[in-house]
């Protein structure tokens, strides 16, 4: 267990990983969050997302997991935040999670590193962490550990949701590959975008 404290230092173990020929690395297409909008909803009152939105929902997302995911997330707290130098933020977080391509439940250990200068956020997933009284607890066996990038990209008035995962496996496992090319294949909006838009700016949406 390495607690490193800095985001800069998260960034680069998560782009160590995402160089390592063994591990399974995989990068979503960008979401371009009007355009979804604009294409396959129909909203209870004009609404144009923003960059500001989609990072706030990134940061309240990151320590709620459980709120914003949960078709993912079964229980999930987070604990141990601090702020850190340069708008960064650091946290510990243990969830419930439903495996990436299996049914089975386990539990999920993060180090989380929040860039608010660069509207990133780094999960680092740990087998061991450190729990709110000190004692040790671990991450399940029901997949392999992983970490994930959430980031904010595009303009302010066309914001784009990018999202990069790398499994830490012991070579390439293309059932992870083909069940991440599924994910990028829909025309809904992430879950966790759809409930901040209903829950945090009170707007209900209505697929077409």
């Amino acid at each position: 267990m390495i607690s490193i404290l800095a985001f800069s230092n998260a960034k680069e173990e998560f782009e160590k990983a995402w160089q390592n020929p063994d591990y399974t690395q995989i990068e979503l297409e960008p979401v371009d969050v009007n355009g979804v909008l604009e294409k396959h909803y129909s909203t209870s009152e004009p609404l144009h997302f923003t960059r500001q939105m989609l990072w706030d929902m990134e940061a309240k997302k990151a320590w709620d997991p459980r709120t914003y995911i949960p078709h993912v997330v079964r229980v999930g707290k987070s604990w141990g935040r601090k702020t850190l130098r340069n708008r960064e933020e650091y946290f510990m977080r243990s969830s419930q999670q439903l495996a990436w391509i299996s049914d089975v439940y386990g539990q999920v250990l993060e180090e989380v590193y929040l860039s608010h200068k660069d509207q990133k956020v780094i999960f680092l997933g740990r087998a061991e962490l450190l729990s709110e009284d000190s004692t040790r607890v671990h991450a399940g066996s029901h997949q392999p550990l992983f970490h994930v990038e959430h980031a904010v990209g595009g303009i302010e008035s066309r914001p784009l949701n990018l999202w990069r995962i790398v499994h830490l496996t012991t070579g390439k496992d293309h059932r992870f590959m083909k069940r991440f090319a599924q994910m990028g294949t829909s025309d809904l909006l992430p879950e966790f975008i759809a409930i901040y838009i209903e829950k945090d700016l009170r707007i209900k949406l209505t697929h077409r």
